[in-house]
């Protein structure tokens, strides 16, 4: 198969794809689960990295060491601590992991798309990879200080820590202008339900299941 044909065949398999992202803490996942709610299916780019984090622990006890894999699971805390401190080894675990991750997202992908309406793929680091030829985008966003207090309660990290963590990916407000839609999470849980219903309602053009 030639380059142009396999990069046509990628865009098939998301053709009525939406990317569903953010920036860490600023409540993707709690979208996620009102999307679903109103009966979006869902991709999940995390689990499915989980899933093959796991199928790949023989490899990663090879390359990181056996201290990082309990009973055929991977310690991904710990692994993650480690790779965020080595980029070289981060960028090796990204060339083991990536393509599998990115194969099992477009197989779910070409499934969803036989539907022929709109589903989300719920993609952390979307923006910073850019490895997904999915053209329009779902970014929550909240203020820089709301993501850095809601990280630090979150995960219990120092502010230095959930400094580190945030500057780590894009600034969110650059994710804001690039977004094909937006979910202002400034607020609480009420106004981020509203803020899902208002996307479906006025930007997908779809009635939420209360309608």
């Amino acid at each position: 198969m030639s380059s142009t044909e396999a990069s046509t065949g990628a865009l098939m398999a998301f053709e009525h794809a939406i990317v569903l992202t953010g920036g860490i803490a600023t409540g993707k996942s709690t979208a996620a689960k009102l999307f679903a709610a109103e009966g979006f299916e869902i991709i999940d780019a995390d689990r499915i990295a989980h899933e093959v984090l796991d199928a790949q622990h023989e490899r990663i006890a090879e390359i990181f060491g056996g201290g990082f894999v309990k009973e055929g699971k991977v310690d991904r805390k710990a692994l993650g601590t480690a790779v965020f401190a080595d980029e070289e080894k981060r960028r090796e675990l990204e060339a083991l992991l990536h393509p599998l991750i990115y194969g099992e997202i477009e197989k779910g992908a070409a499934k969803l798309d036989a539907l022929g309406r709109p589903y989300l793929v719920d993609i952390p680091l979307f923006f910073e990879t850019n490895r997904y030829p999915i053209r329009r985008s779902l970014v929550v966003y909240t203020t820089k200080a709301q993501q850095l207090k809601r990280l630090m309660q979150r995960d219990g990290y120092t502010t230095q820590t959930a400094q580190q963590r945030i500057d780590a990916q894009l600034p969110i407000d650059e994710k804001r202008k690039r977004a094909t839609y937006l979910i202002d999470n400034t607020g609480d849980l009420a106004h981020l339900k509203a803020e899902c219903e208002r996307v479906m309602r006025e930007q997908l053009g779809l009635p939420s299941k209360n309608e």
